[in-house]
């Protein structure tokens, strides 16, 4: 496996890979990691799809990239997935995979033109006061503050091994605007990962400048079930994949030598029986590793979400594989710290007009015309939750009843009694959520229990992994997606590790996919490089730009004297940093 970059590699068509016909994958989870990777297989390693078998836990696909419609509770998103363009591997899939809404054309194809048509922006990013405008002007930086982002920029990865970011940033960067975007975009906290910070910073410094607006995101049409996971399932079936539900993969058990690591068994529940499936080494396996959903628990209207203590099975299988090779990684630095990983979101459906109207007010759009909303999550400043909302497309579901929208939020302080609501969010009904969330955009005291009762159904969900990713770590840590001396299994997603890209995406998850295919199958194409924009002296230029609220650098006369006349002179201009 090797990386690339340009339309050269991008548009080429890699030969069969030798031996392919002897081989059979089995894949583990059938998340967008597994889906993505049972689509490489096919098209790409053009292995035939009746050998691949995907084993899932629960009844359908999807994993962590959801969106239902329960017969009994409702509309549920325990998440949302926020996209830019330079998600390489991701449109790499979806260029093959046919849209279900239009024929003749990809789901990449149709993303493009809903994104064309109708751009991501946010006309109210953050609210105070019940549903004023923040006001907010800048990142507000200071100079301290800066300086302690830049250096986080630049430093080696080695460094920020087991750091927190409060290790490394004070709290003049902690008080900035910047944070409160930041932490409310990506759901980070003082106490995450130094470097996964870091690994953001890099990975989206061409994005800074949207910070503040969410200009630079991009959405799908429906909920990412809809839009992102049933295309690639509707695509593998037409292949001939193997779809294997209600199937708890316990163990997979290796054959581990000094220079060399062979899969041997899977060891699995399938309806309440237990069965073990022997391996050659022709049989490939691709194990997701963990999963930020795990155990999830749903409330309703008239109950909180109990949070569940136990790991949950995708958690107890990677324990499992870990005792048998340190290579395989540690899930205890994940997994063990569910106060510092969980937090709390809820869907709200809203039954009439009368609780939109005060969303249009706020963002300044209409929430019926099927165009963006909110553009993103409104953040309430003050809210002792630190709650944000949004409202997507409408509508989100494509069997939603048109007088009915669909609105997500979440809290990230889910300990703390709200400001209206005199209890932590966890401890909460969805009906004392929705009553919260009321407060906070302003309506009247006395109207908020009968809306909230109503004029909405909520589904609260609580979620004790949902920043696992994000714990402080080390190097080995999270498993190498094909680890040394491995004959004929991988591992992907968000907790296998890769160069440079960072999790919490749909990108990540599709980038260990399409690496594992190509190493275990030696596909002859390369793999897109992640966007290079952290080696790009404009975009850094433009970045510090943004990240100085457009003020200069204080550049002496000598050092301008040295640029004068040159190309650089004419970029530092053009990016307004002199």
């Amino acid at each position: 496996m090797y990386y690339s970059n340009g339309n050269y590699e991008a548009f080429a068509r890699p030969e069969k890979p030798e031996n392919v016909d002897q081989k059979s994958a089995y894949l583990i989870g059938a998340g967008i990691a597994s889906l993505s990777a049972a689509a490489f297989l096919v098209r790409d390693g053009q292995m035939k799809g009746e050998n691949i078998h995907i084993l899932e836990e629960m009844k359908l696909s999807g994993g962590a990239c959801d969106g239902i419609r329960d017969p009994q509770k409702g509309f549920i998103i325990r998440g949302g997935r926020e996209m830019e363009n330079h998600y390489e591997c991701l449109w790499d899939l979806y260029r093959s995979i046919p849209s279900l809404e239009t024929e003749g054309i990809s789901v990449l194809d149709e993303f493009y033109r809903l994104n064309k048509k109708d751009p991501n922006a946010s006309l109210m990013r953050v609210t105070v006061n019940r549903g004023e405008h923040a006001g907010l002007e800048g990142f507000n930086f200071s100079a301290k503050a800066l300086q302690e982002v830049s250096s986080l920029f630049l430093t080696r990865d080695e460094a920020l091994y087991d750091k927190k970011i409060s290790d490394v940033l004070s709290e003049e960067f902690f008080s900035s605007n910047f944070w409160l975007y930041w932490r409310t975009m990506f759901a980070f906290e003082e106490w995450h990962s130094a470097l996964e910070m870091k690994l953001y910073l890099q990975r989206f410094i061409h994005h800074i400048g949207g910070l503040s607006d969410f200009s630079s995101l991009k959405f799908t049409k429906y909920n990412q079930y809809e839009s992102l996971i049933l295309p690639v399932v509707k695509y593998l079936e037409s292949h001939g994949v193997n779809f294997v539900y209600d199937t708890v993969v316990t163990n997979v058990v290796f054959d581990i030598a000094e220079n060399r690591k062979v899969a041997t068994k899977i060891q699995c529940r399938q309806n309440g029986d237990v069965k073990t499936i022997n391996l050659t080494e022709n049989d490939l396996v691709f194990i997701t590793n963990g999963s930020c959903t795990e155990n999830s628990a749903l409330g309703d209207n008239d109950h909180a979400p109990v949070l569940k203590n136990s790991a949950g099975g995708s958690w107890d299988l990677w324990r499992n594989i870990a005792k048998q090779s340190p290579a395989f990684g540690n899930p205890e630095k994940f997994c063990a710290h569910t106060k510092e990983t969980n937090w709390e979101s809820a869907t709200v459906t809203l039954l009439d007009d009368k609780i939109p109207k005060r969303i249009q007010d706020i963002c300044k759009r209409d929430p019926y015309s099927g165009k963006v909303v909110t553009g993103g999550i409104i953040t309430v400043k003050d809210s002792n939750w630190l709650m944000s909302y949004t409202m997507n497309r409408q509508p989100h579901f494509k069997d939603q009843p048109k007088n009915q929208l669909v609105v997500w939020l979440y809290g990230l302080f889910g300990d703390t009694p709200g400001n209206y609501i005199k209890k932590p969010m966890k401890e909460c009904t969805g009906t004392e959520i929705v009553e919260e969330w009321l407060y906070h955009m302003g309506v009247a005291e006395s109207e908020i229990h009968d809306l909230a009762k109503n004029s909405a159904n909520c589904i609260p969900c609580v979620m004790p992994y949902v920043t696992s990713f994000f714990m402080p770590r080390t190097k080995g840590d999270r498993p190498k997606v094909v680890p040394d001396g491995s004959v004929n299994f991988a591992f992907i997603g968000q907790f296998s590790d890769t160069a440079r890209d960072t999790v919490f995406t749909v990108e990540y998850s599709a980038r260990t996919a399409m690496e594992a295919v190509y190493t275990l199958l030696n596909v002859d194409r390369g793999v897109p490089e992640v966007f290079g924009s952290c080696f790009d002296i404009r975009v850094l230029l433009q970045a510090a730009s943004k990240m100085m609220d457009g003020r200069k650098l204080p550049i002496d006369q000598k050092m301008l004297g040295a640029v004068s006349g040159t190309i650089v002179e004419d970029l530092l201009k053009q990016y307004s940093i002199i």
